[in-house]
């Protein structure tokens, strides 16, 4: 079977020539050897008329035909003052086209920044862009009111947090993408599903000679819609261009941290999608439309890869994916009333639970078997307030489960966070752990490998109870947690982050880097993974509520410091005021960047309108032309593919989403190490990426010299990286740390510095105290586990081959190499007595000389 890799977008860089009739925008790839031209009319005042003649020209083709349009666009022949052709601006690429009341403009991305990197691919952000009006200043008809439509289109702020990909489908989870690679692709299916233009493409200069070439699939996959935040801007183009133009972009967020465990290099990415249907602020978005879209709505994954081997394919990678989403009903709240907390109220009655099924047939499809419901809200209330929502939900997913077989049913828990909080017996993360511990355990996780041989050596019990699908390549995630609050804001990240470090510690386990699935609070690595998920709540705060977050991780453990109180309320009245000033103005902002409303002349004006409800129910704008049932809820296929998603089924209705087409092995469009390595560029070891991004060794460890460099020790809140490096009068501290480190005993657990929880079984906690109390990447051997005696370690000259490296050697080392061997034993031997003698020696001396002080001293005085 021909191998199959991802196309690399042939338009990196781009420069936009300007004349007098027309724009020129001239495209090439990373290495400038491929270029694309796109023709822009500038002489229509209304229409967008672009022209793409699919033809790639090479550097020299490129700058004759930029002379030639230089020379014919000059005023007088052979005149050389005034340049007929002349260059406008530099860009990354291409964001969309939009059109008010006037012409259209075109927004170019002018600068970019990487911010990850997953198996070779980047991932930008968007830095800064341009907007440049298209049409030429002699057939402009100008509108009063287009000035207006452009300061609000702008309010939309493309530099923040808003990623793209050459590369690699943001849209999309690491387990659908690489899935998508281990397709079977037949010859018939790929003539079907690549058309005319990449046949020309695929052209093989060796395939006349007879020579035999290996043969490369390059696939470009169909973004999720849900998660494009541009697809109406390319809307108008992308069936007249080549798909090389089309760049889709992302809203949320990105974010990538470097774990060293023992030098080893292990990325941490978290990438968070942002909906774009029913997209918009704290309280003017609530709950669900009419098409089962939901309000707030985030898909958060986290991707856990060894980053010595690069390649998606033949790498070690792993992936968790979870969301969060405001509860799918008709609810809303009246902020007429300036209050802080505005009553809530359902909008319309639901019965029949409709838009609750079409919520979850959409994660059906996308994330397959089983649905959790984490429901965060309050129970008890002296007014009812939140309590609305849950006694509306779970007769909704009671009523939903009735037509579901038992297997494939909706589970929903609801626990009141809150009330769990203020009570001083329960702690709140402990509760939080056991929840997140039986997620994990039913959905399972994603990992491109099976399982390690020193699973069998170690074996544990939690292992064994994971869920998900076991298949040859490894394992899928089948299901999915989506957790809610009101907000969706502070409790759910603190909840999801629990739910994230539980499935991180199962992860670091699959791939060979622990020794048991469990990871302790005041670890490096859960400091590295607990900045990630803050960075990642500030950010998503900020873009639904206005703030950033008001309760962290620290405020639920109960450590956080007295100053973080006052930030809080600061954060409380920065959500109020930007949810009772600014949220109108952001909404209409959204509103008009997703085209959910289009300017018209003879329509009202979107400042106008009372409310955007009719603007995303499209039910009340046109009667629905049919009716889904309300027992069989879900899509056709769905149901006969769980606990696997319909959308990684590799059914003929996927497969039309993927373009196919042939290339040859050594070709730029499939060609990752020359993308990520760049040969043709001189490039410095300090500009790279993986030297920038944050690092566990420089940002978390201890500097001082003694301490266990393992990420996975727990460590005093004193003794992290930042405070040693801060605080210059330790040193007293730090020698005494260096002298006493190899002496001390082991830090205590996790289990008995925070309290236990009221649900605890005893079970647990008797596991929980044989547990080792210090985790390690690499653990040779037990205690427990020794089954052989002194007597028969002693009779063998080295361990064990197949109980060290997992094998047997074929052949016993050879007599020099057994003599090089007990040589270097012997001489290691001789230095650990060398040292005990040392200790017992330096006592008696000491002693020795603090009686001959004392004898001196008794002299004197005589």
């Amino acid at each position: 079977m021909p191998l199959t890799a991802t196309v690399i977008s042939g338009v990196q860089k781009c420069v936009l020539y300007e004349t007098r009739a027309r724009y020129f925008l001239v495209g090439s790839n990373n290495a400038q050897t491929k270029h694309r031209v796109l023709k822009i009319d500038r002489t229509e005042p209304r229409d967008l008329v672009i022209i793409d003649d699919k033809h790639v020209y090479s550097q020299k083709e490129v700058r004759e035909l930029l002379g030639r349009l230089d020379l014919g666009n000059r005023t007088k022949i052979g005149q050389k003052g005034s340049s007929g052709l002349s260059r406008a601006v530099s860009a990354f690429g291409i964001v969309g086209f939009v059109r008010f009341l006037e012409g259209h403009y075109i927004i170019l991305i002018t600068k970019r920044r990487k911010m990850a990197d997953i198996g070779g691919h980047s991932i930008y952000k968007i830095e800064d862009t341009n907007m440049i009006y298209i049409p030429n200043d002699s057939v402009r008809v100008p509108h009063p009111d287009e000035a207006r439509y452009v300061r609000m289109f702008q309010n939309v702020d493309l530099s923040s947090n808003f990623y793209f990909s050459y590369s690699y489908d943001l849209s999309h989870s690491l387990q659908h993408n690489v899935t998508l690679l281990k397709v079977p692709y037949s010859p018939g299916e790929v003539d079907k599903l690549h058309n005319s233009s990449s046949k020309l493409e695929s052209f093989d200069i060796f395939e006349d000679e007879g020579l035999p070439t290996q043969v490369v699939y390059g696939l470009r996959n169909k973004p999720y819609a849900k998660y494009v935040w541009n697809s109406r801007l390319l809307e108008k183009i992308q069936d007249t261009v080549h798909p090389d133009w089309l760049m889709y972009i992302i809203h949320g967020f990105c974010g990538q941290s470097k774990l060293l465990i023992y030098g080893r290099p292990v990325y941490v990415t978290l990438i968070a999608r942002r909906s774009s249907r029913f997209a918009g602020t704290r309280f003017l978005k609530r709950g669900a439309n009419c098409e089962g879209d939901v309000a707030n709505e985030v898909e958060t994954e986290q991707i856990i890869h060894d980053a010595s081997v690069m390649s998606l394919t033949a790498g070690s990678y792993s992936s968790y994916v979870q969301v969060r989403g405001s509860v799918p009903l008709y609810w809303s709240q009246d902020i007429s009333t300036m209050m802080p907390k505005p009553p809530i109220r359902l909008d319309q009655a639901d019965p029949y639970a409709h838009v609750a099924a079409l919520h979850f047939d959409q994660m059906l499809q996308r994330f397959g078997s089983p649905i959790i419901i984490l429901n965060l809200v309050k129970k008890r209330e002296k007014r009812k307030h939140e309590k609305i929502l849950s006694e509306e939900l779970y007769p909704a997913v009671t009523n939903l489960n009735q037509f579901l077989p038992p297997e494939h049913c909706i589970e929903y828990i609801a626990w009141d966070m809150a009330r769990y909080t203020k009570s001083k017996l329960c702690n709140v993360l402990d509760r939080l752990g056991l929840i997140a511990e039986n997620v994990v355990k039913r959905t399972g996780f994603y990992i491109n490998r099976a399982d390690f041989h020193c699973h069998t050596l170690r074996p544990d019990e939690r292992w064994g109870d994971l869920g998900g699908l076991v298949t040859a390549h490894g394992r899928l995630q089948t299901g999915v947690l989506r957790t809610n609050c009101v907000d969706c804001l502070d409790r759910t990240n603190t909840a999801q982050f629990m739910v994230g470090k539980c499935a991180l510690a199962y992860q670091l386990y699959a791939l060979g880097l622990t020794d048991k699935p469990k990871l302790q609070f005041d670890t490096d690595c859960v400091r590295l993974f607990e900045e990630l998920y803050e960075d990642h709540g500030d950010t998503l705060s900020l873009q639904y509520g206005g703030s950033q977050l008001v309760h962290r991780v620290k405020t639920y453990r109960k450590i956080a410091p007295w100053t973080q109180h006052s930030k809080d309320i600061m954060q409380t009245l920065s959500r109020y005021y930007s949810n009772a000033f600014s949220d109108a103005d952001r909404q209409d902002a959204i509103n008009l960047f997703l085209q959910v409303y289009q300017p018209v002349e003879s329509k009202p004006h979107l400042w106008e309108l009372p409310t955007d409800f009719y603007l995303h129910h499209s039910n009340t704008m046109a009667l629905p032309q049919e009716r889904r049932s309300y027992t069989y809820w879900w899509s056709e296929g769905v149901l006969s593919h769980l606990p696997v998603p319909y959308d990684e089924v590799p059914c003929e209705k996927n497969k039309q989403k993927v373009a196919v087409k042939r290339v040859n092995q050594y070709d730029e469009s499939t060609d990752m190490y020359t993308e990520f390595f760049k040969p043709y560029e001189l490039t410095s070891f300090d500009d790279t990426f993986c030297i920038a991004m944050t690092n566990s060794a420089r940002e978390f460890m201890p500097k001082s010299v003694g301490l266990d460099p393992s990420p996975f020790t727990v460590r005093k809140p004193e003794e992290t990286g930042k405070s040693v490096l801060g605080n210059k009068s330790n040193k007293e501290e730090t020698v005494l740390q260096r002298k006493t480190a190899a002496s001390a005993p082991p830090p205590p657990s996790e289990e008995q510095i925070s309290s236990s929880s009221e649900d605890d079984s005893e079970e647990d906690r008797e596991d929980d105290a044989t547990a080792s109390q210090r985790s390690t990447p690499i653990k040779l051997a037990e205690s427990g586990d020794n089954v052989r005696t002194q007597e028969e370690q002693q009779q063998l000259p080295y361990q064990p081959a197949r109980e060290t490296y997992g094998l047997n050697l074929s052949a016993l080392p050879s007599e020099e190499n057994l003599l090089i061997y007990h040589r270097f034993a012997h001489l290691g031997q001789n230095q650990h007595k060398l040292e005990r003698r040392d200790k017992t020696t330096d006592a008696p001396k000491s002693l020795g000389n603090t009686i001959s002080l004392r004898r001196d001293e008794r002299e004197r005085s005589s």
